[in-house]
């Protein structure tokens, strides 16, 4: 293992040890926002330090192995070095688990998030289309006991959404869902083809990750435009008899929102809140993002809904990722909610790339 990675370790150790007594002191424990504050840094490290220590377990069974050796002969000793390599391929694997480990981490992939959905080129399938999506990504949110709760939704006349905005809350929601901003495109047999041709039809999403914090971005009021008008589609009848809609636009920006899925007014308006928040932070790490990396791009994708990402293609039953170049004939297991065969893939290659650029 890299010397300076071993001393980060150490350190860590060390720092895991400090935290353990302070959290049992009587001063840290009346200090409730310090007593938080040391806690989530010992449950981030934990998974750290405990492949650590089983690494260290492995390293110290191969020295003493190699002391044994130096007085055994025939049969012992051959049982020996079998042991020996079991403990170096087990410290290697370790050491490896321990790389990524300690990659830097996404201080947003806790994060709930704002999952908008568009239709793209393709008329009445392209909003069919957006709708599989989004039931794709509630299927996938009931698997990981998520909650989802529909912000605003513009439904289209043959079914589906021209637009759909939702909110996702739950455990590491951004962490799964980062990679899946972009544009998707469907390749099929739409139901109004009566010659049997395959159209290619597309929507885009955007996966806008939650501002933990109202101080995170300073929304002037002097810089806002509100709105209120009457709901439209499901939503039952006080829903569409009283103006509880709310429609906020940060002039500065131009960004606009809406939400209409409550029958309160300033319900609507704190999730609008929410919503453009996230668009501006969105913003600032879009700038910041482009200074970091105008000589480089992620070969898992930038995040930038005009790239074109994955295509779903029913004839075939397969869907392709083009961000890694993978192709599984798995469209129905994933059209369902199996998003996991992609995510996990998405990660690891995120994961190569920050050791190969580490």
């Amino acid at each position: 293992m890299n010397k300076s990675i071993l001393e980060k370790l150490e350190y860590l150790q060390n720092r895991m040890i400090e935290i353990e007594s302070l959290l049992s002191d009587v001063g840290t424990i009346s200090d409730q926002k310090e007593f938080v504050k040391l806690s989530q840094e010992y449950a981030k490290n934990e998974p750290i330090i405990s492949c650590f220590k089983k690494y260290q377990k492995a390293i110290q069974a191969i020295n003493d192995n190699e002391q044994e050796l130096e007085d055994e002969t025939g049969q012992m000793a051959q049982l020996i070095m079998d042991d020996i390599d079991l403990n170096k391929q087990q410290a290697e694997k370790l050491s490896q688990q321990l790389e990524v480990l300690l990659l830097p981490r996404d201080d947003r992939d806790d994060s709930n998030i704002f999952l908008e959905i568009r239709a793209g080129t393709g008329g009445d399938e392209a909003a069919i289309f957006a709708g599989d999506l989004f039931k794709m990504y509630n299927k996938f949110a009931e698997y990981k006991k998520w909650s989802v709760q529909i912000m605003n939704t513009n439904e289209a006349d043959q079914g589906g959404f021209k637009e759909i905005v939702a909110k996702i809350s739950g455990t590491s929601v951004f962490a799964n869902l980062k990679f899946e901003s972009g544009t998707h495109r469907v390749q099929r047999v739409p139901d109004t083809e009566s010659q049997g041709r395959v159209h290619t039809s597309a929507a885009t999403v955007a996966i806008l990750p939650e501002a933990d914090n109202i101080e995170e971005i300073d929304i002037k009021s002097a810089d806002l435009k509100v709105d209120t008008f009457r709901a439209s589609g499901a939503g039952g009848q006080h829903v569409n008899k009283t103006d509880s809609a709310i429609r906020l636009t940060h002039i500065p920006t131009g960004v606009v929102v809406e939400c209409q899925d409550q029958r309160s007014q300033h319900k609507n308006k704190a999730r609008a809140m929410g919503l453009l928040q996230a668009k501006l932070l969105e913003q600032e790490q879009t700038a910041a993002d482009k200074i970091r990396d105008d000589n480089r791009k992620s070969q898992v994708g930038t995040g930038d809904r005009s790239e074109r990402i994955r295509t779903y293609n029913y004839p075939q039953g397969r869907i392709t990722d083009h961000r890694i170049n993978m192709t599984l004939y798995k469209l129905d297991e994933i059209i369902k909610g199996d998003l996991s065969q992609l995510i996990i893939p998405l990660q690891q290659e995120h994961q190569a790339q920050l050791l190969l650029d580490g």
